[in-house]
C-alpha cells in the first residue's frame, strides 16, 4: 500500500523585525509608546526604501537615545532645536529625507519658536511629535500640554487654567500657518489605531519625498511611570480624558485625500 508523502510545511514569518530597528534591549519604561512609534518608523523607512537616504533628528527628552534604535544617519540638537538642525540639513542636502522626533517639551516647550518658524517656511522635512502630556525625562513635571486638572509634580493639585494656562494644542497652532502640508493627530491605544498611525507616518515621508512640504503626525503617547498608572490604564486615559482635548484625526491636508496605498 502506497502512503501519500508529507511535504514539510515552510514556515513563513508573518511578523519580522524590520531592517532599521536594531536588536538591542530598550531603555524605556514599561508601557512607554516610544518603542511602539520607533518600530513603525522603521517599517516605513523600510517600506519606502529610504533608509539609507534619511537623517533623522534626536531631541533633549526621553528619546535622545532614539539614535540606539533606529540604525540610519542621525544629528542630535540642543534641547526645542531639532526643527532648526533639520532645516539647515534639508537646506545643505535636499536629497535626503529628514525628520525630527521630538516630545512635547521638546517641541512645544523650550522649541516652540523653532517649531513655529519652520512650519511657517514649509520647510520639506517630517516632523514626528510625540505627546504624553507631561515631561518623562525631567520626571513628571508640567508639560504645555498636561490636561486641565492632571496632577503633575509642578502642579499637585492638577493643572488650573487661572495659574498655568490652557493646553496647547499644536495642530491647530500650526493650523493657523499657511505653508504646512499635513497635520494629524493620532494616538496606538489599539491595534487599529497603530495601523492609523503608521498610515499617517507614512504620508508624511511620501509627502517630503513628493516635495509637497511641512508634515507633522502628532501621536498621543502613553506614560504609566509619571502617570501612575499601569500600561492598560494609561491606554484607556488616553481614550477617555486625553481624546477629549486633543481630538484625533486630519487638522489639515493639503492634497485632501487619503492615499490607498498607504
Amino acid at each position: 500500500m502506497r502512503t501519500q508523502q508529507q511535504t514539510p510545511s515552510r514556515t513563513v514569518p508573518l511578523y519580522e523585525r524590520p531592517a532599521a530597528l536594531l536588536d538591542v534591549p530598550a531603555h524605556y519604561c514599561s508601557g512607554c509608546g516610544h518603542g511602539t512609534v520607533h518600530r513603525l518608523v522603521a517599517e516605513v523607512l523600510q517600506e519606502l526604501d529610504i533608509r539609507e537616504k534619511t537623517i533623522g533628528i534626536a531631541p533633549v527628552g526621553c528619546a535622545v537615545l532614539a539614535y540606539d534604535y533606529i540604525d540610519i544617519d542621525w544629528s542630535e540638537a540642543a534641547h526645542g532645536r531639532p526643527p532648526a538642525v533639520a532645516t539647515g540639513l534639508k537646506r545643505v542636502h535636499p536629497d535626503k529625507i529628514v525628520f525630527t522626533y521630538q516630545g512635547d517639551g521638546d517641541l512645544a516647550s523650550i522649541g516652540m519658536a523653532e517649531t513655529l518658524h519652520c512650519a511657517n517656511r514649509g520647510e520639506n522635512i517630517t516632523t514626528i511629535f510625540i505627546n504624553n502630556a507631561i515631561y518623562g525625562m525631567t520626571s513628571g513635571q508640567m508639560a504645555p500640554t498636561t490636561l486641565v486638572g492632571q496632577k503633575t509634580a509642578t502642579t499637585p493639585l492638577g493643572r488650573q487654567p487661572a495659574t498655568e494656562g490652557h493646553p496647547i494644542r499644536m495642530c491647530e497652532l500650526l493650523n493657523q500657518l499657511e505653508s504646512p502640508a499635513l497635520l494629524a493627530r493620532v494616538t496606538i491605544t489599539t491595534p487599529r489605531r497603530v495601523r492609523e498611525t503608521k498610515r499617517f507616518i507614512k504620508k508624511a515621508f511620501r509627502y517630503q519625498m513628493q516635495g509637497v512640504g511641512f508634515s507633522m503626525v502628532e501621536v498621543l503617547s502613553p506614560c504609566p511611570t509619571y502617570w501612575h498608572m499601569s500600561p492598560i490604564d494609561s491606554f484607556r486615559f488616553i481614550e477617555d480624558e486625553m481624546v477629549r482635548t486633543f481630538p484625533l484625526g486630519v487638522v489639515r491636508d493639503v492634497r485632501n485625500r487619503d492615499d490607498a496605498a498607504d
